[in-house]
């Protein structure tokens, strides 16, 4: 697979890499067996960035990789490992976000225990915490890094101008954010940034949950799925249009001879050599089409294509309602 750089100076990584948030039962229910065969197939497929967090099923994500490396000694020269945190509770049991040298700390050292390992390749603030200055952050952050149990520091869902202010405190390697053919709004200035800056994008949710792919989640699956069930895409009126959309993009990929899948994350890496998709799934089949999208090269004819079947903001509904929306930040 083609290599990307994570960061001006950070390693090379496999052009996609995984998003180990579906090691958790966000998506449906999962368990050690089913993850650590995801894993093995990642090696095969020469995918070596994983990407977890602490919150992603209350550590069980991250557990899950770590029995994975402790059964098998010498994957860990084989990925370049993140995680992030900053998402936590206060004591009446609100959602809010800390971005304290203490928390950061407490936290990553937990997620060290949990994946078996004395220091991680990238770890993220998962979001701003308002408190704090984007230069507080990235410090705080830094501080991890000469403390030697991380390698490299990122930001998650922020702005153009929190990156440039993170950046003057300390080298930021990574952002990531939402974005894809679905969520496009890192092209108005984010993704510009970050190829300016030398920091790699990170691309999650690159399949737009699925709608993106040859087989979108059922419809009747989505009510049991905590995340979906609300989400404004995947309720009516608008599961309907977007389903009925998407279906252009799922035929335009079988006349191009590939997989919706593939052809949605061969579309993020034509967006610049920054880019990294990061796409999730429980099933290897499914890992093997969002892959295959690495392998192919979009001309501009193609990309022309693409842009008929699914022009910007063809997505109808919101991308996270009211109450997912604290947090990340909004530049346009």
């Amino acid at each position: 697979m083609e290599k990307r750089k994570l960061g001006a100076n950070g390693p090379e990584v496999g052009a996609i890499g995984y998003g180990a948030m579906s090691f958790s039962d966000m998506y449906g229910p999962t368990n050690e067996t089913e993850s650590h065969a995801i894993l093995d197939a990642c090696r095969d497929l020469g995918v070596t960035h994983l990407d977890t967090a602490n919150v992603y099923g209350m550590g069980k994500s991250e557990t899950a990789l770590g029995t994975y490396l402790k059964a098998n000694p010498g994957a860990r020269e084989d990925f370049v490992i993140a995680t992030k945190a900053t998402i936590t509770r206060d004591p009446e049991g609100n959602r809010i976000f800390d971005n304290s040298a203490e928390h950061l700390e407490t936290e990553l050292d937990k997620s060290l225990q949990r994946l078996g390992l004395e220091c991680v390749d990238l770890f993220y603030a998962h979001r701003r915490d308002t408190r704090f200055t984007p230069e507080e952050t990235a410090t705080n952050l830094g501080r991890l890094v000469e403390k030697g149990k991380v390698r490299a520091i990122g930001l998650s869902e922020v702005a153009p101008s929190t990156l440039r202010r993170a950046m003057k405190a300390f080298p930021v390697a990574a952002v990531q954010s939402e974005y894809s053919l679905s969520t496009r709004f890192p092209d108005l200035g984010l993704v510009q940034t970050c190829a300016e800056l030398g920091v790699a994008m990170v691309a999650f949710s690159p399949v737009g949950r699925s709608l993106l792919t040859d087989n979108p989640i059922p419809r009747d699956r989505i009510p049991s799925l905590p995340f979906l069930s609300g989400n404004p895409r995947f309720i009516e009126p608008n599961l309907t249009e977007n389903l009925r959309i998407s279906k252009g993009f799922r035929k335009l990929a079988a006349e191009m001879g590939t997989t919706a899948a593939g052809l949605a994350n061969a579309w993020l890496l034509s967006r610049g050599p920054h880019v990294i998709p990061i796409p999730g799934t429980r099933s290897v089949d499914h890992l093997r089409e969002c892959i295959s999208g690495a392998a192919l090269s979009l001309t501009e004819t193609d990309l022309e294509r693409v842009e008929a079947v699914l022009p910007v903001g063809w997505a109808h509904g919101d991308r996270y309602t009211a109450e997912q929306w604290a947090g990340p930040e909004r530049y346009c």
